[in-house]
């Protein structure tokens, strides 16, 4: 049986049209309807089999689930190398935000130096979700003890009105507030962001359970 016949075997109809709900920006008929736990499961087999390479090798996939299989088998790649140079390949290809945000490879923990110009590039790039997933991995190893406050003007700087890039940047500056709160909320107050981000940002500070009551209420007065 062929991944395609795996992935059809798993599909779910009721499932499919929650998702094309969910991810309104593709064809709905690169949907088959799989959760999110049976496709972590085939990527398991895959990353172990001797067809993983011709997989991650054979771009573009037809459907949204082989986006997802595709970047969870990429992420377990325990080597940086092999597996930044499988991203990179990748990135191209992605075509909305849940293959962007679901996968974090295993191996960019440990290799933060390495990541960095990574990361700075993949920000810069016109590619929405290459710019969305650049942001998503500085917020996710870079809001800790690597942190530097050239990071947050990094996020700042970057521009777009595609709006899962600015959801990206106001998640980015929410999380921000709630980890790095003394560099990050200069930028609030400042307005450094644009305002639908600018706003946006807050409403996520403010819903988050990690920000205190004190500055909760000091940040809605920014709005």
């Amino acid at each position: 049986m062929s991944l395609l016949d795996s992935l059809i075997k798993k599909k779910d109809d009721e499932y499919k049209k929650f998702q094309e709900k969910l991810v309104p920006n593709i064809p709905p008929e690169s949907i088959l309807g799989v959760r999110t736990p049976q496709i972590r499961k085939i990527a398991k087999e895959v990353f172990i089999s001797d067809y993983r390479d011709e997989f991650l090798s054979d771009l573009p996939h037809k459907y949204y689930e082989e986006n997802l299989l595709h970047f969870f088998v990429l992420a377990q790649i325990k080597d940086f190398d092999k597996c930044v140079k499988s991203v990179e390949l990748f990135l191209p290809y992605i075509d909305c935000w849940p293959v962007s945000d679901q996968a974090t490879p295993k191996s960019f923990k440990n290799n933060h130096q390495k990541l960095l110009p990574y990361i700075k590039k993949w920000i810069l790039s016109q590619h929405v979700y290459t710019a969305r997933f650049g942001i998503r991995i500085l917020m996710n190893e870079f809001l800790g003890e690597d942190f530097k406050e050239e990071y947050l003007e990094l996020v700042a700087c970057k521009k777009g009105e595609e709006y899962y890039l600015k959801m990206m940047i106001a998640w980015y500056f929410a999380t921000a507030l709630a980890k790095r709160y003394d560099e990050s909320i200069r930028y609030i107050e400042n307005h450094r962001l644009d305002e639908w981000v600018h706003k946006k940002a807050i409403q996520k500070a403010v819903e988050s359970y990690r920000v205190t009551d004190e500055h909760k209420e000091y940040l809605k007065s920014l709005r």
